[in-house]
């Protein structure tokens, strides 16, 4: 579309000033347009999977074919900065008995297709053999759950976050937000998105891996963000500094915000030592 326009100004120039004149008026229009579909074109897509186990011999078997056999595949079908993670000790109810997957795609064409591309990938079948072909008697899991997100306008690219510090100290920590109704839901979206809470985020150095509106899921309509800490003191700072900040305080005291969250879901986790980050 741009180019035709460029080759009409470029005829009539000698000819109609005017002509000029409409053609940028047009333009003026058009580009905006064109820009903002390339910039929704560039949101990524995420799958939070799940992995629910009951017992050690589940986690040391998923533990091995994530590390040997599905990351890899993941990485050689382009797939990259995925995250792998495990909740926190402290959390009795959760921990050892979940590993939590964060993959990013390109396109919701890229997550249909992903498990055609593994099924031809031979490292991938031998390497995962073990896994792939558990027997009924000895499961190596209990079930495996998946959540799908597109990212959020104003956040349309994963950020992997570097940090020094041990593995097992590193914070990373998975909100889900809850709306009453799809309306409610949309206004805290746009909340994070118009309203700066995302700005807000990255002016205090939250680290957000990822913010995402909930496309399929078991807690629809909500919204799902990751944000990132060295430790989980830094962490409690973060977040003692985060609501007394002024523009917070501002923020959630209008009027058009309040009661657009029903249900607030925390989850604390660690990264395994296959993560990308």
């Amino acid at each position: 579309m741009l180019q035709r326009f460029v080759t009409i100004v470029t005829f009539n120039f000698k000819y109609n000033h005017i002509m000029i004149k409409y053609l940028s008026i047009a333009l003026l229009y058009t580009l905006p347009c064109l820009v903002f579909a390339q910039k929704k074109a560039t949101q990524e897509f995420y799958e939070i999977r799940t992995i629910n186990i009951s017992n050690a011999n589940q986690e040391a078997a998923n533990d091995a074919y994530l590390k040997q056999s599905l990351l890899p595949a993941l990485h050689r079908a382009g797939i990259k900065n995925i995250g792998a993670f495990k909740p926190v000790s402290s959390d009795t109810v959760n921990s050892g008995k979940k590993i939590i997957l964060l993959i990013p795609y390109q396109s919701p064409d890229q997550f249909v297709k992903i498990q055609d591309v593994l099924s031809k990938d031979n490292t991938y079948a031998t390497t995962g053999k073990d896994y792939l072909d558990a027997d009924y008697q000895t499961p190596t899991f209990d079930r495996i759950e998946s959540i799908f997100l597109r990212a959020f306008r104003d956040a349309p690219k994963l950020h992997a976050p570097s940090f020094t510090t041990p593995r097992d100290q590193r914070i990373y920590e998975l909100r889900s937000y809850e709306g009453h109704s799809q309306k409610i839901y949309k206004n805290k979206e746009h909340m994070f998105n118009e309203g700066g809470e995302i700005l807000l985020f990255e002016k205090l150095k939250f680290n957000a891996v990822f913010y995402g509106e909930a496309l399929i899921g078991p807690t629809l309509p909500n919204l799902m963000y990751m944000t990132s800490f060295e430790n989980r003191s830094a962490r409690e700072e973060h977040w003692k500094t985060f609501v007394s900040d002024p523009e917070w305080k501002k923020m959630s005291s209008l009027p058009m915000y309040q009661h657009n969250v029903s249900k607030i879901t925390i989850m604390l986790l660690h990264p395994t030592d296959y993560s990308d980050y």
